[in-house]
């Protein structure tokens, strides 16, 4: 017997009696699942151990699992109704965060988007139907046996993968069965709304040298309201998709011939871009920060002290020989930063160190997740280490936090979650040095007054970190600046300090990003401002239309004094209609369009348009440039 309570009720069980044999004994109705001593269990599922449940009903944000589950295991039905039940071979199908997936190979079949409203009808058949869904517990022989039959070869590798100390459990609908742990809906008639969103390609268990499946996407929601509002934003989000405007904007260019995940800034970029770093480069100095350059690549020998070799070398990119040493492109800047605070004995007086670079790195990402800027192969870290002791980790951490929301703030940011990573069960580093750092983590967040969460146990296994996250202009959150103790490099690199006492100690190191990556953030913007980017950041800040060729000259005049007031400007010559000038301007997001005609040059005066204040009418070229200059100050978005 075990025993379990439900809704401060205990109960003497037999075990392994259903989830949904207690709600029986328990009174409970209308629950669809439960959270089994914190794990999501359908109502077929037996309890195999006392357990505390907590019913999940309809609408609970955990019944959500529930359902996307089961319409992942719909959609693969619908599949081999449709295809063929010997021709669609079945990978895995797990939920995401808004809906669910399933990894698929189709025999002779490369589907396209235009093929998902057919997978969706027939998904509405099934539905219709309302077929009980099953859940049945077979022994491991059983198993390779049914799935032999089906033909479900890839099922078969994961049978091999399962431990034997574990349950191998199978859901049914009408002749449809899955492999899977579940959870379930009783019934597919219970499904809620839904819509297939996407296709794309993913290699069987994330191996490149395996084959290449279909994955298809789905969006899954109890009712069709939240659906659709979903549906919107996900047409907001993809008309600010920073891939398609950072190519009508000219921002970037990833470029097959090049390489994957491998960017090029265009010349709009690269200004963007300097005008970026500079700001970076000027906040950085106010603080006391140094700036250090390093290498692109390091020995073999240097990653092996750090560690990477052992732990990080499948995101490494294959060494080079160089006079039979071998040599690996960075993943990381850390210990080049380290070499450097190592160049010299440092004493007490000197911490903490702030060492600084925008180091671009280079990571081996499987080509199936590259994406735009958010994911790539070769990115700039604006990063830098802090080295610093005991006594002054709660100021330097303070600070740092301070200098990333005031940062992020500058980009227009306003609304920020924060999450503290605690130590985790493996973690290296005596339990003071975990207790200054976390409760330094605290207080700073604290005394800054930022909603936080804590993540328990969800510390790397070096140190205890903050991770900060940003909303955008739709409610999205993006990961962005983290702090990161580490009580790891100090030992492995043998770091110390003189201390007052002149003997050595070892330093606290705490490792700094405050955009993430250049490119990451630079995607997060133009997505945020849908590719209007603040005048301060903009790469053009005006265009200078004159109606005719004999505007031409004083229009030259104008560019020449703007530019030697510190302002981008572009004159836009063509000889085109005037809408259109004004139209393509618009459509490269420009802040300030100034239109030049026979009157501005009469009266030595600028017709000036602002994309976000409307039409300012005639006024001045100096007031023009204060009001620039003001907007720019500010950094007004």
């Amino acid at each position: 017997m075990i025993s379990v309570e439900v809704e401060g009720k205990v109960f003497q069980v037999e075990e392994g009696t259903t989830l949904g044999d207690i709600y029986k004994m328990a009174q409970i109705e209308g629950a669809i699942g439960g959270k089994v001593n914190g794990k999501i269990y359908d109502l077929q599922t037996p309890i195999r151990s006392s357990a505390k449940i907590i019913p999940i009903y309809k609408g609970d944000p955990e019944s959500l699992e529930i359902l996307r589950h089961s319409l992942a295991h719909i959609m693969a039905q619908a599949l081999k109704e449709i295809y063929g039940k010997d021709k669609v071979h079945l990978g895995v199908g797990p939920t995401t965060e808004e809906g669910f997936y399933y990894d698929v190979e189709i025999e002779g079949i490369r589907l396209s988007e235009d093929d998902l409203p057919k997978i969706e009808e027939k998904m509405k058949e099934i539905i219709q139907k309302n077929y009980p869904i099953l859940r049945r517990e077979i022994d491991r022989e059983e198993a390779k046996k049914l799935f032999e039959k089906l033909k479900e070869k890839y099922k078969l590798e994961i049978i091999q993968r399962i431990s034997p100390d574990d349950v191998i459990s199978v859901y049914e609908q009408d002749d449809f069965v899955d492999l899977c742990r579940g959870p379930h809906i009783p019934s597919t008639g219970m499904a809620g709304a839904f819509k297939l969103t996407h296709i794309s390609g993913a290699y069987w268990m994330g191996d490149a040298k395996r084959p290449m499946l279909q994955r298809i996407y789905g969006i899954a929601f109890w009712d069709h309201k939240e659906l659709e509002e979903r549906l919107k934003f996900y047409e907001e989000a993809k008309k600010r998709d920073h891939r398609k405007l950072g190519r009508e904007l000219e921002i970037f260019l990833i470029d097959e011939t090049v390489g994957p995940g491998l960017v090029l800034w265009l010349p709009k970029g690269g200004t963007y871009r300097k005008v970026l770093e500079d700001y970076w480069k000027e906040e950085h100095e106010k603080r006391g920060y140094q700036f250090v350059y390093t290498p692109h690549i390091g020995n073999a020998k240097l990653w092996e002290i750090s560690g990477h070799l052992d732990y990080y070398k499948p995101n490494m990119f294959p060494p080079m020989q160089v006079e039979h040493e071998e040599y690996f492109v960075k993943p990381m800047n850390c210990p080049f930063h380290i070499a450097i605070y190592k160049s010299k004995v440092r004493s007490y007086k000197e911490l903490p160190i702030k060492l600084a670079e925008l180091g671009t790195v280079y990571r081996y990402e499987m080509s199936g997740v590259l994406h735009g800027l958010m994911r790539v192969r070769g990115f700039t870290q604006d990063d830098a280490h802090i080295i610093c002791t005991p006594e002054q980790v709660e100021d330097v951490i303070h600070e740092t936090l301070e200098f990333a929301v005031c940062m992020l703030r500058d980009f227009g940011f306003r609304e920020f979650k924060v999450y503290i990573s605690t130590k985790p069960v493996d973690a290296i580093g005596s339990q003071e040095q975990w207790e200054l750092a976390e409760n330094s983590l605290k207080k700073a967040v604290e005394s800054m007054d930022l909603d936080y969460e804590i993540d328990e146990g969800g510390g790397a296994f070096y140190g205890p970190k903050i991770d900060v996250k940003i909303r955008d202009a739709i409610g999205r959150l993006w990961q962005c600046s983290t702090i990161q103790f580490d009580f790891n490099l100090p030992e492995r690199f043998d770091m110390t300090y003189v201390g007052p006492d002149n003997k050595r100690h070892r330093p606290y190191m705490i490792h700094r990003a405050l955009l993430g990556s250049i490119e990451r953030f630079t995607g997060v913007l133009l997505e945020h401002y849908a590719g209007a980017l603040p005048v301060w950041l903009s790469p053009v800040q005006v265009r200078i239309i004159p109606i005719s060729e004999k505007h031409l000259p004083y229009s030259k005049e104008l560019e020449v004094k703007l530019r030697s007031e510190g302002l981008r400007v572009e004159i836009d010559g063509r000889q085109e209609r005037l809408n259109a000038k004004v139209r393509d301007a618009e459509l490269q997001k420009i802040p300030y369009i100034v239109v030049i005609g026979d009157k501005e040059v009469q009266e030595g005066k600028l017709s000036v348009r602002s994309k976000k204040e409307g039409n300012l009418g005639s006024i001045s070229l100096e007031d023009f440039i204060q009001h620039l200059k003001e907007r720019i100050r500010n950094k007004a978005p």
